[in-house]
């Protein structure tokens, strides 16, 4: 064995020695001697039962507990799939989802007999780049749209005029004159996915159209909202309603913590001021005294609200 392969081979060894076992024996006594809480997991129990990490977010059920961020880490508060919506502030998609959870009954007053006359047309030529999208998204809706197109020579061609184009129109680019067509021949629908069961009992998607659907509060919430200004939305904070960069956050704002005291108060038949009392106790302070906000571990708060109460 040449003189240099041994020098190698020592140097492989020694590192492999240093680097995966030294080291990483000595920080994990270091963190058992210092952090040992924080070593372990920071786990938190209840009747000496772990019931899950103060580092991890998880879902709470009840109108008795303070309710966690919204997760988009796998199905939800899935921690072997951590990641985050990437909906930001002004992202359309978030926008979408906070409307499908607001407006009660706006499926009703959508597809009620009174009217909502040509609602569906002055949505798509208010917003025509998200008419466009809505039948790009699903190869489904194109094809719906291309069917549409082949009985509608006339809309084909006046689109062909207005844009001097020489080719023939995509289902995207018809969007509006579709969605204007449809909302005349079907008032008080949209085209939404419908599934039946065929004969050799496989099931079959097709588009139809549909007085219900979480994709109708998504699309109509701005016309509902304006229809009902009296329904008196209010701001809340943005956790509230944003996955964290994890989607795994365990905490919420003092804000948003704050917003829910009436809910929980009522749920547990207490004074508000109570659960205040056991909110401040177990408010964290801001990072090093001055970065982030005051924020509140929604597992240890919950845990003291059942310390203090008892289970909802």
């Amino acid at each position: 064995m040449s003189r240099e392969t041994l020098i190698a081979l020592r140097a492989t060894i020694v590192t492999l020695v240093l680097t995966g076992l030294v080291y990483p024996l000595v920080m994990t006594g270091l963190a058992q001697a210092i952090f040992p809480w924080q070593a372990n997991g920071s786990l938190a129990s209840d009747d000496h039962k772990v019931v899950g990490s103060t580092l991890i977010g998880q879902a709470f059920s009840g109108a008795a507990c303070f309710q966690p961020r919204p997760s988009a880490a796998g199905s939800g508060y899935d921690a072997s799939s951590s990641g985050a919506s990437n909906f930001g502030p002004t992202s359309y998609a978030l926008r979408d989802r906070v409307a499908r959870q607001l407006a009660p009954g706006l499926e009703a007053w959508f597809s009620s007999d009174r009217g909502r006359p040509g609602i569906v047309e002055r949505w798509a030529k208010a917003h025509p780049a998200i008419a466009r999208n809505c039948v790009k998204a699903d190869p489904l809706n194109a094809d719906y749209v291309a069917a549409w197109q082949k009985t509608h020579a006339r809309e084909a061609a006046d689109w062909l005029k207005a844009n001097g184009s020489p080719a023939e129109p995509k289902p995207e680019d018809l969007a509006v004159p579709f969605f204007a067509s449809f909302s005349q021949a079907h008032p008080g629908t949209f085209p939404g996915v419908v599934e039946h069961k065929a004969a050799d009992g496989k099931t079959i998607k097709a588009l139809e159209p549909v007085k219900e659907g979480s994709h109708i509060p998504a699309i109509f919430f701005d016309m509902w909202l304006s229809a009902h200004p009296q329904a008196g939305l209010t701001q809340v904070a943005a956790d509230a309603v944003t996955a964290s960069a994890s989607g795994l956050d365990p905490d919420i704002t003092l804000e948003n913590a704050v917003a829910q005291i009436p809910r929980i108060a009522k749920a547990r038949k207490l004074d508000p001021q109570r659960i205040r009392t056991v909110l401040d106790a177990n408010l964290e302070g801001r990072d090093l005294g001055f970065l982030g906000e005051p924020r509140v571990n929604v597992l240890q708060v919950n845990l003291a609200l059942n310390s203090s109460f008892g289970r909802p």
